[in-house]
């Protein structure tokens, strides 16, 4: 059953969530702000990558979409959304908002795992992401799981839920693969078509997809273990 506490959040678990919701939407506005103005530094990417744009005004719109098109700003999106619905009174219980709060550790936990993995070795930090990238790949994912330890809602993930956490992850697959193929870049290394081909990059999202389903069903088994610690305390 759905945490009794979840109709009604109030005192120091409320103001935790709440810290949530302005950390991953903190992130998501400066990443897109920075983004829009120009403000990272212009770099030459590899062939096939995001990166290229008009300098000025002329490129606000390709920067902003790339920008958007990232599972590291999918996934803080995903965060700001779930935790803001958690804040409300009182905390709406359907399918799609619990589906929302496993996608949202999901994604996020997937996204820091890939960026300190896959990513992080050989990143280029500096200028404004150096504030920036702590927010979305380090603070954002830290903060949200622990805050779902000690907050939960307690009993909204199940069996069902578990296949279902991967809807987000394959619309943000079709959504980048798709644009990847009108304008011609993609949006990191292990996804770049152009340079790698359909059936390399499709078997690495494959794996990560796997993955991301072990990661959904490891949450599915930590929300049942603290639920039954809740129950045995006097």
């Amino acid at each position: 059953m759905v945490d009794e506490d979840a109709g009604a959040l109030t005192g120091w678990r409320r103001t935790a969530v709440a810290v949530n919701a302005g950390l991953a939407w903190l992130g998501v506005a400066l990443t897109v702000a920075v983004s829009a103005v120009g403000g990272y530094r212009a770099t030459t990417p590899p062939p096939g990558l995001y990166g290229a744009h008009p300098d000025g005004a002329a490129g606000v719109l390709s920067r902003v979409a790339d920008t958007l098109s990232y599972f590291t700003i999918w996934s803080n999106v995903v965060v700001a959304l779930s935790v803001t619905l958690l804040l409300r009174r009182p905390v709406p219980r359907g399918l799609a908002v619990r589906v929302l709060r496993l996608d949202a550790l999901l994604m996020i936990t997937v996204t820091a795992i890939v960026y300190q993995v896959l990513l992080a070795p050989t990143a280029d930090v500096v200028g404004w992401s150096l504030l920036t990238d702590p927010i979305l790949h380090v603070l954002t994912p830290i903060v949200t799981v622990v805050v779902w330890v000690a907050v939960g809602p307690r009993g909204w993930v199940s069996a069902r839920l578990v296949p279902l956490a991967l809807v987000l992850p394959v619309a943000w697959i079709g959504w980048m693969l798709a644009r990847g193929a009108v304008v011609g870049a993609y949006p990191y290394g292990f996804a770049n078509v152009t340079e790698l081909g359909y059936p390399a990059v499709l078997r690495t999202l494959a794996l990560i997809l796997v993955f991301g389903l072990v990661v959904a069903a490891l949450y599915w088994g930590l929300d049942a273990l603290l639920g039954r610690r809740r129950t045995r305390r006097p």
